[in-house]
């Protein structure tokens, strides 16, 4: 198949501007060029294929945020491997499932994460033959530093562009992988990342984009290596600091950065003078997602940066995607914008489109397919018999055809951006000798959107007592099974929880 060199890629952009800067991570403003990163990008693909990985074979990354992250996905990019960013945040446990599940053939991890690595189950990491450590040592991996000595430059083997496989939990707790479809083949050739990119949000060569987000999640990720197809500068943040954030756009000059509404609550609470202390001109765009954001927090970040805070509305699936500019908002307070691929249906119990202004299950009418990575029954759950796909959303639409989000049917909760599902808390405390039933959920938060609460009915003549103390002690079991951010911060005492007699618990009824 001919390969398009002179696209959107890396191969392309280390030809054409090999000084240029791809990639500065701040603090520290280390810079990686752009014929720095394709010259390891390359050395690392070639030892893949040396190593018998092959087109539509699996890649997982525990790394944090560092530049080994770029080299591992765009060695990926070269080798048409499916690319899946483990949440370093996660247990032994919870990550070792999700590298055993995406059928990883090769891993890369970063040495302060080797003692997640280590307490893995043996059974996740069988199919993985190829174990790369970086920033240090890790038992029975072999180190980045001597592989790319061992490997040197010249043509990739059956150069193929690649894709991502992100992991999204589902209603039932268990993380699934999204597979989109490989392609397309040829290497920089346009996608509908980079159409989106270029096309609604003015990204080009000259872009220099500011991430201030973990690179495990699907947009960080994706519009970083996104921003390097394009030839712009990619700047990453290693942790969100406000401060640090305004310094790193005025000395970089940033262009586009993407926040996430907790960040925004965040720079919003830096006293007014401090803030207007940075010289923030070089902005063109901010734009936010991931979660809903209050109308008054964007209007009140507006009147800060001016008109424009751009939002758009997806999920990793990436079956629907909504966008809304300043202007539109303004107009449209609390809308996440119109669809921009596809008709929106808002739709009852009985899959019959629902008058204008009601509410209802919110289905995209799409041509961009995907199916969770070995399981057929979830891939069925989320697409009907029309093709139209649904993202687990609740909401209504207008006249016009803006989109507002109400609810989430599965509950999911969103913390500062993140996505967590209650049902893995549910279970981890329904396990605890005197808990007799427990629903978990989010309640609102005026700092992270939501937070964490765990609706608790105690059995009878339990020994934890229903106060400050048992609540800790509550707390203290979730987090000592699960990852701190998936477990309550608020435990409240019930008398009796609400279900239905098919026991289904009316979640609703718990904070009305």
């Amino acid at each position: 198949m001919p390969i398009d060199r002179a696209g959107e890629h890396l191969a392309a952009q280390g030809e054409r501007t090999p000084d240029k800067p791809a990639l500065i991570m701040v603090p520290g403003d280390t810079m990686r060029t752009y014929g720095q990163l394709d010259d390891t990008a390359v050395r690392l693909a070639r030892l893949l294929r040396q190593r018998g990985l092959r087109t539509g074979d699996h890649l997982a990354v525990l790394v944090d945020n560092e530049p080994a992250f770029f080299d591992a996905v765009w060695a990926a990019m070269y080798t048409g491997l499916h690319v899946t960013p483990v949440n370093w945040h996660l247990t032994a446990a919870e990550a070792g499932y999700i590298i055993g599940d995406c059928d990883a053939s090769a891993l890369v991890v970063s040495a302060r994460l080797a003692e997640v690595v280590t307490d893995m189950d043996p059974d996740d990491l069988g199919a993985v033959t190829t174990r790369i450590c970086i920033g240090g040592d890790v038992a029975g991996f072999e180190r980045m530093e001597d592989i790319l000595l061992m490997t040197g430059p010249g043509a990739v083997p059956e150069e193929h562009d690649g894709g991502w496989m992100f992991y999204s939990s589902g209603t039932t707790g268990r993380p699934k992988g999204i597979l989109p479809p490989m392609g397309p083949a040829a290497l920089g050739a346009p996608s509908f990342l980079t159409k989106m990119l270029t096309g609604l949000f003015g990204f080009d060569a000259d872009t220099v984009y500011l991430s201030p987000a973990p690179l495990y999640h699907a947009a960080p990720a994706g519009w970083t290596v996104g921003t390097q197809r394009l030839g712009g500068t990619a700047v990453v943040m290693e942790r969100f600091e406000p401060l640090e954030l305004l310094a790193a756009i005025e000395r970089h000059r940033v262009t586009h950065v993407q926040l996430v509404p907790t960040h925004m609550i965040r720079l919003l609470e830096i006293p007014e003078d401090d803030r207007r202390g940075f010289d923030l001109g070089s902005l063109q765009r901010v734009i936010h997602a991931a979660a809903p954001c209050p109308v008054e927090v964007k209007r009140r970040f507006m009147e800060w940066v001016g008109p424009i805070v751009h939002e758009f509305y997806s999920g990793s699936e990436g079956a629907g995607f909504c966008y809304i500019g300043p202007e539109d908002w303004l107009a449209h307070q609390g809308s996440v914008g119109r669809s921009m691929t596809g008709a929106i249906h808002v739709l009852d119990d009985d899959g019959t489109d629902v008058p204008v202004g009601e509410e209802g299950e919110v289905w995209f009418e799409t041509n961009r397919t995907f199916e969770y990575h070995k399981d057929p029954d979830a891939t069925r759950s989320v697409w009907d018999e029309r093709g139209w796909s649904w993202m687990g959303d609740v909401g209504r639409i207008d006249d016009e055809g803006y989109l507002y989000l109400t609810d989430r049917a599965s509950h999911m909760i969103i913390s500062g951006g993140v996505n967590i599902y209650p049902r893995e808390a549910e279970d981890t405390l329904i396990l605890h000798p005197a808990v007799a039933d427990v629903g978990v959920l989010g309640v609102p938060d005026p700092e992270m959107g939501e937070r964490i609460c765990a609706f608790v009915q105690l059995v009878p003549d339990a020994e934890l007592a229903a106060d400050d103390e048992g609540a800790a002690a509550l707390i203290a079991w979730c987090r000592d099974r699960l990852s701190h951010f998936k477990c309550p911060g608020e435990v409240r005492f019930v008398d009796d929880l609400p279900r239905l007699p098919t026991g289904k618990l009316l979640k609703r009824l718990l904070v009305s």
